[in-house]
């Protein structure tokens, strides 16, 4: 039997719900899964924000996060998943304006010098249910006297039909406030930067759905740990998964995918397979 997991973070419920065995291949693996270069940007952008919400309000300007960003490149560039990349020096100048745009896009949507920040990058760890949660919480502020979660997004605003995961994961970490200071979040905002602000009413069915989804993903988890058995599911999310080469359902997946000609050319899945052709 494979040991169950001490605690479910909102990633690691995202990438059981997704798939199974993406989840085993991550986690009980441990299986190398390097970020993308989009993920990169937004963890830059999120230091860069992190630091800036620490400083007095006046402080927070556009001047002072241009500093910050390059105050904390020297030891960034360093970092094993971004040194993965390969960049050359147009790669390079290409990362960075990328994460300036999204940087700058905060003051499209706000004015941090107006942001009653209550804490920035806060860890939790305690009890949704009985599911054992940790999670990140990048900011905690107040609005009105009310607490209010926010999330940053760097990426593209999804879709309607595509908003539902990610409120989830807002909901969650109101929850995961509630349970951990006796206060319940007005509010849970996810701030796609240079973009819009997407804000849902925080209210005890909103927070029950959310732990029931927890609840039932953590009862996934332990029954497939239990049983040793992880189901894959496959689909166009295969063709941007760092472990298609030791999984056959995502190559069949992929392969039909790409004699029909419906998958991305930026899918890292061509490189992959590619490679591990000419290595056999």
């Amino acid at each position: 039997m494979i040991e169950t997991p001490q605690y479910l973070s909102p990633s690691s419920a995202a990438t059981f719900e997704t798939c199974p065995a993406k989840w085993k291949y991550k986690y009980v693996d441990r299986r190398p899964d390097p970020s993308g270069k989009p993920a990169l940007v937004g963890s830059f952008v999120h230091l860069v924000l992190e630091e800036l919400c620490k400083l007095p309000a006046e402080a927070r300007t556009l001047e002072q996060a241009k500093s910050i960003a390059t105050s904390i490149w020297p030891v960034f560039e360093t970092e094993e998943d971004y040194t993965a990349l390969e960049l050359n020096e147009e790669d390079v100048r290409a990362f960075k304006w990328q994460a300036w745009i999204s940087t700058q896009g905060l003051w499209k949507l706000e004015d941090p010098k107006e942001v009653e920040v209550v804490s920035t990058e806060q860890k939790i760890v305690t009890k949704l249910g009985d599911v054992p949660f940790k999670g990140i919480v990048d900011r905690l502020e107040r609005i009105n006297n009310e607490l209010v979660v926010s999330d940053y997004k760097s990426g593209r605003l999804p879709g309607v039909r595509w908003r539902a995961d990610k409120i989830t994961q807002v909901m969650l970490y109101a929850a995961a406030v509630k349970a951990s200071q006796d206060e319940t979040p007005s509010a849970a905002r996810l701030l796609y930067l240079g973009q819009r602000i997407l804000e849902v009413k925080v209210t005890a069915e909103r927070i029950a759905e959310a732990t029931d989804q927890l609840t039932e993903t953590w009862d996934g988890v332990t029954t497939s740990c239990e049983s040793e058995s992880f189901d894959t599911k496959p689909g166009v999310l295969c063709g941007w998964c760092s472990f298609i080469d030791v999984c056959e359902d995502g190559q069949v997946e992929v392969k039909k995918r790409m004699k029909k000609k419906t998958l991305s050319a930026e899918a890292p899945a061509w490189q992959i397979l590619k490679i591990k052709s000419q290595a056999a």
